[in-house]
């Protein structure tokens, strides 16, 4: 579809949705370029305040990774008419306190009447034109790093079907309440290639558009793959979300699966994630550098030469 969308012309547009990026990106002047993005969805947990931080974490993301530094938000807001507005007012004061973790200055919004709520932010940041993190520079030699455990969509569905463990959603709540804020300065100073979130489209989803921008093949190695705890348990016991079966229907034709894998594991791979880690691409240098600053950075593959299809699972 955006394939016949006219194309507008115009040089200071750094990163537009060609590349299917995280954020775009418009050059003001030589040293400074604006990063926008924006982001909202339905409610994936039942306290209307850890809603509400988890949106804000996952609109904020996509600033992070295109080595950015989140400005301004503008929140968008669909609610009921006659729901309860203390619980709007919660959604709105959990959103604003991750955004004032974050330093980003919540400047206005727009509200609709809405029977489904939804809840999120446009943000607004800064970066330097030459030191953008785009998802389209991958180099084969590079190590694949990334920062945040998987699982969090197919959690969420154990926890709409009422399977889902007392032990197991602390965890996953943590983690998309976490920011890539430390993951993104634990970088400072090193040599990014390629940067990218996992979120809607799951790891593989996100992968596979990296690996198409960058005209490489990823290799990626399931089993070092770092997974919340209960994920493999609930996708054994079916708690599939719809947007994963989207994810695996778009992605598995440009994926060859290189050795046996675990069902429940392939299927983690396409569990599409709110508010979930970075994926890097760095020299293997640089990878070791990273994993020093920031522990939570995990190696689970590389980067080489195209070879058939765009992704290979090990």
């Amino acid at each position: 579809m955006l394939r016949n969308l006219p194309k507008v012309s115009n040089d200071d547009v750094l990163v537009g949705y060609e590349t299917s990026d995280d954020a775009g990106v418009y050059r003001l002047n030589p040293e400074c370029a604006l990063v926008q993005t924006v982001d909202f969805f339905t409610p994936i947990v039942d306290d209307p305040f850890t809603f509400g931080a988890i949106a804000a974490a996952n609109a904020l993301s996509d600033v992070y990774a295109m080595g950015g530094t989140p400005l301004t938000a503008l929140s968008i807001v669909a609610f009921p008419g006659k729901g309860e507005v203390d619980v709007l007012e919660q959604i709105l004061h959990g959103g604003a306190s991750k955004m004032q973790e974050a330093g980003c200055a919540v400047i206005g919004g727009h509200s609709i009447s809405d029977d489904e709520i939804k809840f999120g932010y446009a943000v607004t940041g800064l970066v330097h034109p030459e030191r953008i993190w785009a998802n389209a520079g991958a180099r084969p030699g590079d190590a694949l790093v990334f920062t945040k455990r998987i699982g969090t969509g197919v959690i969420g569905t154990a926890l709409k079907r009422g399977i889902a463990s007392n032990r197991h959603v602390p965890e996953a709540v943590e983690s998309m309440l976490r920011l890539n804020l430390a993951a993104a300065e634990a970088l400072d100073g090193l040599q990014v290639h390629a940067c990218t979130d996992i979120t809607g489209f799951g790891l593989i989803g996100h992968a596979r558009e990296m690996a198409m921008g960058s005209g490489v093949t990823l290799e990626i190695e399931s089993e070092r793959v770092p997974l919340l705890a209960g994920a493999l348990e609930y996708a054994r016991q079916g708690a599939i979300p719809g947007g994963l079966k989207n994810n695996r229907e778009f992605a598995s034709p440009d994926v060859e699966v290189a050795a046996p894998l675990a069902p429940e594991l392939e299927e983690l791979l396409y569990d599409p994630q709110t508010s979930g880690g970075l994926l890097i691409a760095l020299s293997d240098a640089d990878a070791g550098i990273f994993a020093e600053r920031f522990e939570n950075a995990v190696r689970i593959g590389r980067v080489v030469e195209r070879q058939g299809k765009a992704i290979r699972i090990l």
